[in-house]
């Protein structure tokens, strides 16, 4: 019969405590280029909303404003019923200080001021149920633009 010595001896202290602060700083590392590099790309949304709904052969969009609502500068209406007959429309205030729904895109300094379009205010294009798409963009006065509403209806 064999007899094992059993030998108990495994990774000296020296390695062990090596092993732990090369682990140690490893760790550290990837925590503070997540937290560092992630932070500055971080943008948030603005909160201004719109709804669309269906009226007879006509759907209706209406501005619902919002939080951010002193930072619209103007909104752009965008409705696709699936056939020849697409919409856009773009819905700002005026120099004179109304809001004014127009096909064509303002224009600063001649026919638009920065300034939300009126809360409340409602647009309506014709509408092929189930087929239509209603797409509203707000733009902002520092020029970024978001998607505020996306719908089909």
């Amino acid at each position: 019969m064999m007899k094992f010595r059993e030998n108990e001896d495994a990774v000296s202290p020296v390695i062990g405590v090596i092993l732990m602060v090369a682990i140690t700083v490893i760790l550290a590392a990837v925590i503070a280029a997540f937290v560092f590099g992630m932070g500055g790309s971080v943008e948030s949304n603005k909160v201004v909303a719109a709804t669309a709904q269906l009226q007879g052969e006509n759907v209706v969009v209406t501005y619902q404003g919002g939080a951010d609502n002193d930072q619209v500068a103007w909104l752009r209406i965008y409705v696709d019923n699936g056939s020849d007959t697409k919409v856009t429309k773009y819905v700002y205030n005026t120099t004179g200080g109304k809001t004014d729904i127009k096909d064509t895109k303002p224009v600063i300094g001649t026919d638009w001021k920065d300034g939300a379009p009126e809360v409340g205010v409602k647009i309506s294009a014709p509408a092929v149920p189930g087929k239509t798409l209603v797409t509203v963009v707000a733009r902002f006065t520092d020029g970024k633009e978001q998607v505020i509403l996306d719908r089909n209806l």
